[in-house]
């Protein structure tokens, strides 16, 4: 509890530094930024040190980066991509890939409003109450619960990567293989026919959709493909290029249905 006294300073940071983390994770979600996260979750700081009489932290402090995210977003174009979160592909990083948010459904909530986009992550995903929303949001709690509707629609369009995640490991081999031999056939095997592809260029997004066109791309991968080491790209498997790129994949039934690429040069 935030307190009018001699040891509020204190408080305030234990209190703040106990929620960090949860902080972080919404903001991420809500934003599709490390950095940005980062400032929101700041932001949220220097505003807790002035507050008083709150009489419940994580809700109070929930309420305030969630205000902050959605100012940003109101203001900002979306990125070309949502940032990544690499970790070394090792036992210790996939104990805490049950936490991670995948690319695929990033990319979807980078095409939701604003409003959207903070009603679905905030009821759906951090289970806020709509009475709690719709401040927040301006809006009445009928329409918090629609726009969290909106929302949720739209984010079944993004493919739910398998949670096997020795089976994604084995999908990417099959990849990694057919892209050092050329293999077109092997390539396509491991596809998903609607597959899409989003690549960050100089020039802008570059997007090709479909497994032929994908197919043809990854085997101009194939001088690459050798250096290419084994990573967590927000949780799920994904490839190292480096000084090259980094691959995320989203792999759903055995097969890539989403592969961003994200140039390190």
């Amino acid at each position: 509890m935030f307190q009018k006294d001699e040891d509020r300073a204190e408080d305030v940071t234990v209190e703040f530094e106990q929620h960090r983390s949860y902080l972080q994770a919404i903001a991420y979600r809500l934003l599709g930024s490390w950095a940005g996260a980062e400032d929101a979750v700041q932001e949220t700081w220097l505003r807790a040190r002035t507050a008083q009489d709150v009489r419940d932290p994580k809700a109070w402090l929930a309420t305030v980066v969630a205000r902050i995210c959605i100012d940003q977003l109101r203001a900002r174009r979306p990125p070309l991509l949502p940032d990544p979160l690499v970790a070394d592909d090792d036992p210790e990083s996939a104990a805490v890939r049950a936490d991670a948010v995948g690319l695929a459904l990033l990319v979807v909530l980078d095409t939701l409003t604003p409003a959207e986009r903070v009603a679905f992550v905030m009821h759906d995903a951090f289970g806020v109450p709509f009475e709690e929303l719709a401040p927040i949001l301006g809006r009445s709690v009928t329409a918090a619960r629609q726009l969290a509707s909106r929302g949720r629609r739209r984010a079944r369009a993004a493919p739910v990567p398998d949670r096997d995640l020795a089976r994604q490991r084995t999908v990417l081999a099959a990849f990694l293989a057919a892209a050092r031999d050329g293999d077109l056939g092997g390539l396509l095997a491991v596809l998903d026919p609607r597959i899409e592809l989003r690549a960050a260029t100089p020039a802008g997004l570059r997007v090709l959709h479909g497994a032929a066109d994908v197919a043809h791309e990854a085997a101009l991968f194939a001088s690459r493909a050798e250096r290419a080491r084994p990573v967590l790209v927000n949780g799920s498997a994904g490839l190292d290029v480096p000084g090259t790129a980094v691959l995320a994949f989203t792999i759903r039934d055995g097969v890539i249905a989403t592969l961003l690429i994200y140039s390190t040069r």
